[in-house]
């Protein structure tokens, strides 16, 4: 019986790890790659025509929204390329000056046809036509080939769907949100005794380095939103690319608090040192509101991910709790620290600062200020949208379909559901 579990379990974990995104792009660019070369066999006059499957390689991107972009710089990166080594084939042939010149001339003609990261393939592609003495058959031939190529990358992501990066910007956040309640827990348990400044510095320093994490989920996040856009597997493709891109933000803001916090402990034990930071009854309280904050940064993170949570509802409920009870405690330690204030005025600016950055962390996170924030950032994205395409957007409007604010509302209640 155990052996079949163990059996099962493997099997399980071999399927999950063959739907992984990067399992389903390696096999789309390997099989793109294979037809375009031999599609390529059929139709160039090359002996060996690679152009055709590296051009697919290359167009057949992590998502169909740069795969399109992709296609069409490589083409004119390709096309751009062949023309100047046509022309220099014309006047010079291929000596060392000549070859500076077809480099220095595809780079900048690279520029002009603003090919961004396809720069250097404009001189590629001059360098490998102007190397070889038929360069009229061997221009065509590169150019058929980057066609090839690039149809058959295009062809392959319309067949076989891009994947959808959500569940890895799901956990990038969710792990961010994690990382921050680790720290408030750390810097919880550390200010009901005597915090040397050494140690609040060490937590100040942490906090600081969750830039760097910001910094990642961020490149995650924009991989997700890529892949959500053209592409045939999402609906209501704008909603998640809102919902997360503002949890992001507000998570963003979080960490921007909890380092003035982290700096606010460190300045209370550089003036009370070697005292402990609070009294002890208000350092308990302190302890306790961090624990209560660090719980609902969790939960906010499963709910704004709640595309790729099967949680998502529970999270709401157990978020609005966890912000009643931290704001209970919130009030309950205003009184004590305006006690301490009354017989010690000594720190009161830095006891101020504490409560105005939980507060500010406790607002930023409410479930009536994300809806609000959610509104404005889809009617935002209306806006753009109707100043690109007037004419299709008012025949939406002609034809009965909700636009602007209504069908934003729409949106919000069907994800509430």
């Amino acid at each position: 019986m155990h052996v079949v579990h163990k059996w099962a379990s493997s099997l399980m974990g071999l399927v999950k790890r063959h739907r992984h995104p990067l399992v389903v792009q390696a096999l789309r660019s390997t099989v793109a790659a294979t037809i375009a070369y031999v599609i390529a066999k059929w139709l160039s006059p090359e002996p060996a025509p690679l152009t055709a499957p590296l051009t697919a390689l290359l167009v057949v991107q992590v998502t169909l929204f740069a795969t399109l972009k992709t296609s069409i710089r490589r083409v004119n990166s390709v096309v751009a390329g062949v023309i100047v080594a046509i022309a220099f084939s014309l006047l010079v042939g291929l000596t060392w000056w000549s070859l500076a010149l077809v480099i220095l001339a595809g780079l900048a003609v690279g520029h002009l046809v603003r090919v961004d990261e396809f720069v250097a393939e404009v001189a590629i592609s001059a360098m490998l036509v102007l190397g070889v003495t038929t360069v009229g058959s061997t221009a065509w031939a590169r150019i058929v080939e980057t066609l090839i190529g690039a149809a058959v990358g295009l062809a392959c992501n319309i067949l076989l769907a891009p994947p959808v990066w959500t569940e890895q910007a799901g956990e990038s956040i969710e792990g961010l949100a994690r990382r921050m309640r680790q720290l408030m827990l750390h810097m919880g348990d550390e200010i009901t005794g005597g915090l040397p400044v050494e140690q609040a510095a060490a937590r100040l320093h942490e906090a600081r380095r969750l830039d760097h994490d910001i910094a990642d989920v961020d490149s995650a996040l924009r991989q997700a939103e890529d892949s959500l856009k053209l592409n045939p597997r999402v609906r209501e493709g704008l909603l998640n690319r809102v919902v997360l891109r503002t949890g992001l933000d507000t998570l963003e803001i979080c960490t921007v608090v909890l380092r003035v916090l982290a700096r606010t402990f460190t300045d209370l034990a550089k003036q009370r040192a070697p005292e402990p930071l609070f009294s002890p009854q208000t350092g308990a309280l302190v302890q306790q509101l961090l624990c209560e904050i660090s719980d609902a940064v969790v939960s906010y993170a499963v709910l704004v991910t709640a595309d790729v949570s099967l949680s998502a509802e529970s999270a709401e409920e157990r978020l609005a709790a966890e912000l009643r009870q931290a704001g209970a405690t919130r009030d309950k330690l205003a009184q004590l620290l305006l006690e301490e204030v009354q017989q010690d005025a000594g720190n009161w600016h830095l006891h101020g600062a504490v409560l105005t950055e939980v507060n500010r962390i406790l607002d930023e996170m409410d479930i009536e200020h994300r809806s609000q924030r959610l509104l404005e950032e889809l009617d935002r994205h209306t806006r753009e949208q109707f100043e690109r395409l007037p004419r299709l957007t008012r025949l939406a409007d002609r034809l009965g379909a909700p636009v602007g604010a209504a069908r934003n509302r729409q949106y919000l209640e069907r994800r509430s559901r």
